[in-house]
């Protein structure tokens, strides 16, 4: 598999259910917002992230290229399974394209290694800007 690890420092943000997404969410590589019945969480870049409010961070995100069929199967068990067995803590977030593995920043490079060293290309990425709706 060929994965491309982004610059940015992202952070997972827990808010209440519910609620509204913040201004101060800043998109990034990737802009993520999960919604259950008892919470809302937030991926965005870490920059404006308040500090009082319910987080983790810093994070590196690395994409899966793809895009990935749906009918792949141990796409995240083949990736994972190294970072595990090398105590590599990971939060995962799946596109329609593709899956998306945030790891602590510390340890970002250490499982960049253990990618290449189980056979997989770890690239720089070259982030995107994203496409913005005209005013009428």
């Amino acid at each position: 598999m060929k994965l491309n690890q982004f610059p940015e420092n992202l952070a997972v943000v827990r808010l209440g259910p519910g609620t509204e997404v913040p201004s101060w969410a800043e998109s990034s590589s990737i802009f993520s917002v999960t919604a259950t019945a008892t919470e809302t969480s937030v991926v965005c870049a870490s920059r404006n992230v308040p500090r009082k409010s319910v987080h983790q961070r810093p994070f590196t995100a690395f994409e899966v290229e793809g895009p990935l069929d749906f009918a792949l199967t141990g796409v995240l068990v083949e990736l994972l399974t190294p970072l595990a067995e090398a105590e590599i803590s990971v939060f995962t977030i799946s596109t329609y394209d593709t899956d998306w593995i945030l790891i602590g920043a510390d340890d970002a490079d250490r499982a960049a290694e253990v990618w290449r060293r189980s056979g997989h290309e770890v690239t720089v990425a070259i982030p995107a800007t994203p496409a913005r709706k005209k005013k009428k």
